[in-house]
């Protein structure tokens, strides 16, 4: 049937409504909610945002007596009070068997494990991989490694992952459409200097199909992904706390400390 120009027009401006009340709506889940399910290219994912002005992001490893903590029942156990005020976290770049991280790890502004620029086999040397950091200001980056070594960058918080998913605006040249390999994903990517969005699939997807949920769903410039085989998620809000995989490097967001 065609519409009349009248009746196209009226459609139209309905549709556009409909789109900016969604747009609304998903910014009052971003305000409201840890982590909000999206749905992209018929496959489901959990989006938690960060948002730099509002939340505290940590970095977490290792335990009070130095051993590495692998599981979020140890994260809450070490974060005793805090806990409390756990938005979300998730596992936060590759690892050994051991649990100690393969790139560079900060915390807290201690370089505990240098940058890596070793080509090699894997998901973290499908080049160019890249680093997720905050600066000592609070502003959020995602960047390639090898932009990362030339940026001079003094994080109080990074860790080195890979691939990259989005880089400035482009999807990793070695990703295809849709490719054969679909698992449980996990990654991060960054909107502006103040946002950030952690993301879990729910569903078994492509590096392809995840790489354009950032960029087209999420409209980040530059994304990383962060692993899939042991991508675990700890939501209280959700009440849902993983416990399948030992993991290595965790990332915490949490409500900010009422002040006194």
């Amino acid at each position: 049937m065609r519409l009349d120009p009248l009746r196209l027009a009226i459609v139209t401006f309905a549709a556009t409504i409909a789109m900016g009340a969604t747009t609304l709506l998903w910014g009052q889940q971003h305000q409201d909610l840890a982590c909000v399910e999206q749905r992209f290219e018929n496959a489901r994912f959990l989006v938690c945002p960060l948002n730099a002005r509002e939340h505290e992001l940590r970095l977490a490893e290792n335990g009070q007596d130095g051993a590495p903590l692998r599981s979020f029942r140890a994260l809450a156990a070490f974060l005793g009070g805090d806990a409390l005020r756990v938005r979300f976290a998730m596992n936060a770049g590759m690892f050994n068997s051991a649990g100690a991280p393969i790139g560079l790890y900060v915390e807290n502004g201690e370089q505990e494990h240098p940058l890596n620029l070793a080509n090699g086999p894997g998901n973290f040397h499908l080049k160019p991989n890249g680093v997720f950091w905050q600066d000592a200001g609070g502003g959020l980056h995602v960047a390639t490694s090898e932009a990362y070594a030339t940026a001079d960058a003094q994080p109080k918080y990074a860790t080195q992952s890979g691939p990259m998913l989005v880089i400035d605006g482009a999807i990793h040249p070695r990703f295809a459409a849709d490719g054969a390999s679909h698992y449980i994903r996990n990654g991060v990517g960054v909107r502006d200097a103040h946002r950030a969005f952690f993301v879990i699939s729910r569903d078994e997807v492509s590096f392809g199909v995840f790489a354009r949920f950032f960029r087209d769903g999420l409209q980040c410039r530059d994304a990383l992904f962060l692993d899939g085989h042991v991508s675990s998620l700890w939501a209280p809000e959700r009440h849902r706390q993983d416990r399948g995989a030992a993991l290595g490097p965790m990332v915490v967001v949490l409500n900010r400390a009422q002040s006194p």
